[in-house]
């Protein structure tokens, strides 16, 4: 516990237990509870897998979304129809796979495809 955090981290001691951070033997209270039986250590183990596989596939959908938002500043239609085109199965999968809610995806697209059309007419 104290190798992960140190003695000096927040989540040990707040406040003005922190003046008396080395005369105070920490109580259960102040750790976290470390998993102890094989099970619970697996499913530590495919809970941290499974969070950097997420955080991947999160990452993947911003990148594609901010790849259309600079085709829409451009200001290149086409540019901004094809990049929409490459998100949606990209945004898509990301409901399929848990890492967003498909309300999220399905604002998101309608939003980014309203803008995209607005692009194809000329301003009155």
């Amino acid at each position: 516990m104290w190798a992960r955090f140190g003695k000096n981290h927040p989540f040990i001691f707040e406040g003005a237990l922190g003046l008396l951070r080395d005369k105070i033997k920490p109580t259960l209270r102040d750790t976290i509870p470390m998993a102890n039986t094989a099970q619970s250590k697996k499913r530590a183990r495919q809970a941290e897998a499974r969070q950097d596989v997420n955080k991947a596939r999160r990452s993947r959908i911003r990148t594609f979304l901010r790849k259309v938002e600079e085709a829409l500043a451009s200001g290149n239609q086409d540019a901004a129809a094809l990049a929409l085109k490459n998100a949606q199965p990209e945004l898509a999968r990301g409901v399929t796979k848990g890492v967003m809610h498909k309300n999220t995806v399905s604002r998101k697209i309608s939003r980014l495809a309203s803008r995209v059309k607005a692009l194809a007419t000329p301003a009155a």
